[in-house]
């Protein structure tokens, strides 16, 4: 397709700011390791304390030759996922049926307030206390931060779609369920992509906070035992590592978005 030469002019000014965005935030990372590192070096920090990336690098080594590391992220990555997963699918099926009784809504909807206000991670050591200390307690513990705030983001998408749309749907006979099907669902997907971007970062929290206490394995795992042992080099390194899984299932999620930027229109 040819395109005239001011649209070309466009598509490389649109190129330019990408890759000027791209540019900035590489140096915003650098600059900030390299200030980290310049700063341990001259002591103005301490980097027993405080650690600096090339311990950080040095502890990597370490745990990748060991085969180590690999463990620890495929363990909080599993959960991660899982939490994930069944929050979003399991927060959409009760919004679901939150939107298709208007009682059941009416009657649930203080509790569902008072248990978003609570602080869910508070729950975790009883969680613990009723599963055990075993995997599943981590779940159960990203599932109740993630499924509430899915339940309400998803009912609120539900029952914001257009009334006329619902009208015109039932003007021709559809059902309830037609109606949820060929209307409100397709009408609420930028909803549901909302609360997977929400829901990365969540379930994240409820997996770490499950692996502070009761895993013998995981990224939550390394940071409390190399705070135990005094190695913060492993601790930092872990965070680092975190802040890197994050970002990549938040790219993940953009795919998504990107693939029904069509339906969320």
């Amino acid at each position: 397709m040819t395109y005239s030469t001011e649209h070309n002019a466009y598509l490389r000014q649109i190129r330019h700011k990408k890759i000027l965005v791209v540019a900035c935030q590489a140096l915003i990372l650098l600059a900030f390791f390299g200030l980290w590192e310049i700063a341990a070096h001259f002591g103005w920090i301490e980097a027993f304390i405080f650690s600096s990336p090339s311990r950080m690098w040095r502890m990597l080594g370490i745990m990748l030759a060991n085969g180590e590391l690999f463990t620890h992220i495929g363990a909080t990555a599993t959960q991660v996922v899982l939490g994930f997963v069944l929050g979003t699918i399991l927060g959409t099926l009760i919004a679901a049926m939150l939107w298709w009784s208007d009682f059941v809504r009416k009657v649930s909807a203080p509790y569902l307030v008072v248990f978003n206000a609570l602080p869910k991670t508070a729950l975790a050591p009883i969680i613990i206390v009723w599963m055990g200390n075993n995997p599943s307690a981590i779940l159960v513990t990203a599932l109740l931060i993630s499924v509430v705030v899915t339940i309400l983001n998803m009912l609120t998408g539900f029952t914001q779609v257009e009334q006329d749309k619902i009208k015109l749907t039932q003007s021709f006979g559809a059902s309830k369920l037609q109606t949820f099907t060929k209307v409100i669902f397709p009408a609420s997907i930028g909803d549901l992509i909302s609360a997977l971007k929400i829901n990365i970062g969540l379930s994240f929290v409820g997996v770490i906070v499950g692996e502070f206490l009761v895993a013998g394995s995981g990224l939550g795992f390394l940071i409390v035992y190399g705070s135990q042992i005094f190695r913060m080099d492993m601790v930092m390194l872990s965070i680092l590592i975190l802040c890197a899984l994050a970002a990549v299932f938040y790219q993940i999620i953009s795919v998504i978005e990107k693939r029904f930027a069509n339906w969320i229109q």
